[in-house]
């Protein structure tokens, strides 16, 4: 494997090389409020710049040297104090010396034995997100995405209270309902898609002026759908709504799943870091009663992409039940340690990217405080645009 073309000495001088300008370009640059955010290029005219032709022969240093600043260049700089486009901005130097850490060492974490360090530190980093959460025990996992954390939540729900459904698969089940306010994320309906319970099993619940879930219009929802015949399974609140940044009322959304013995989850993606901070937690008040929870580190907490954890409150071993089929050449039982330190039979997943490790890093680095500071100056940054908008002339506020 080693031909063509590695040579060692070489190849740490190209290292080398990139390094710096990844620290130019990628990083004083990109951070620079004097800089742009983008170099905006129509697509065609992208195509010719970049020359993304592969071709038969390889090139010189200084070529891929300069690919390697164009890839900079062109991109949107995401880290750039004036990049608002999405809900993940801003660049921790910790957080991306994580990163490079994650790339270099290449591995998955999925089993003890071929990534030990990285295993233990997504071990004690869930711990503490459950902890923050409420919880004293659970389980959990990190996956690619959030959207991929509430299709984990609706798969662990259907498999609870129907366990015959990983084998038999989903002929003999009921018609499922799910519940979802108006404002929720779209990959509830990607979710019941790619499950087979079906988009038209998605209920969508009315949400107030301010985009909160009615936890009365969710009772009626539920019996509504009882009574055409069809099983509730599966409620999702929204603590931080992509458009609005709503908070749903959780607790009482938890007293309509009680009655019924629904599944109760919350797709705190963007919100959950709130629970960091003591000014700020109590907008998600009686998330420790939820059945799991979707945080998304990687949103306001700068950890860089992707970062996005799914916590259970169970610790039965059901995320291992569901998705566990125990391949004999990775997950032997017989091994010279803990094996319940394999945790990569909880995932759809085999290969998985060590997104634990980041977030770690930065933690130490600056603290819980730190990071309650963090998600409270930007509440206090969106507080000033809120008073700005106000008394500007030719701005109009839409919603307090």
């Amino acid at each position: 494997l080693d031909e063509p073309g590695l040579d060692i000495a070489a190849g740490e001088e190209f290292l080398q090389e990139v390094f710096q300008i990844l620290l130019e370009e990628g990083v004083r640059k990109s951070t620079d409020v004097t800089q742009k955010v983008c170099d905006w290029k129509e697509p065609q005219e992208l195509r010719e710049l970049l020359d993304l032709e592969l071709r038969s022969d390889g090139e010189g240093r200084e070529r891929l040297l300069q690919r390697c600043r164009d890839v900079l260049r062109l991109s949107v700089r995401t880290g750039h104090p004036r990049f608002f486009n999405q809900l993940f901005s801003g660049l921790d130097h910790h957080a991306l010396a994580g990163r490079f850490l994650t790339e270099t060492l290449n591995t998955s974490p999925y089993t003890y034995e071929v990534a030990p360090v990285l295993v233990l530190m997504e071990e004690q980093v869930l711990a503490k997100l459950r902890e923050l959460v409420g919880w004293s025990s659970g389980d959990g996992i990190f996956t690619p995405g959030g959207s991929m954390s509430n299709m984990l939540a609706m798969n662990v729900a259907r498999f609870r209270r129907f366990p015959e459904s990983r084998s038999r698969g989903i002929w003999d089940l009921p018609h499922l309902g799910l519940f979802a306010s108006q404002e929720s994320h779209y990959s509830i309906l990607k979710g019941a898609a790619l499950l087979g319970i079906g988009t038209d099993n998605v209920h969508l619940v009315q949400t107030d002026k301010r985009g909160k879930m009615i936890p009365e219009e969710l009772e009626k929802e539920i019996q509504r759908v009882k009574a055409e015949g069809s099983e509730p399974l599966f409620v999702c609140a929204t603590s931080g709504t992509t458009v609005l940044g709503t908070f749903d009322p959780l607790d009482a959304i938890a007293d309509v799943c009680a009655r019924h013995g629904l599944w109760l989850h919350v797709d705190a993606a963007w919100g959950g870091s709130a629970l960091l901070s003591p000014q700020l937690r109590h907008l998600l008040a009686g998330i420790h009663r939820s059945d799991s929870v979707t945080w998304n580190p990687h949103k306001l907490l700068m950890v860089g992409l992707q970062c996005s954890a799914f916590l259970l409150r169970d610790s039965s071993g059901l995320l291992q039940r569901c998705h566990g089929v125990g391949a004999t050449y990775l997950f032997q039982r017989d091994k010279f340690y803990d094996v319940s330190l394999d945790t990569g039979d909880k995932s759809p997943q085999c290969g998985r990217r060590a997104d634990g490790l980041k977030l770690w890093i930065l933690w130490k680095a600056v603290g819980t405080r730190g990071l309650a500071r963090r998600v409270e100056r930007a509440f206090a940054a969106t507080r000033y645009l809120l008073e700005q908008v106000k008394r500007r002339e030719g701005f109009q506020l839409v919603m307090e």
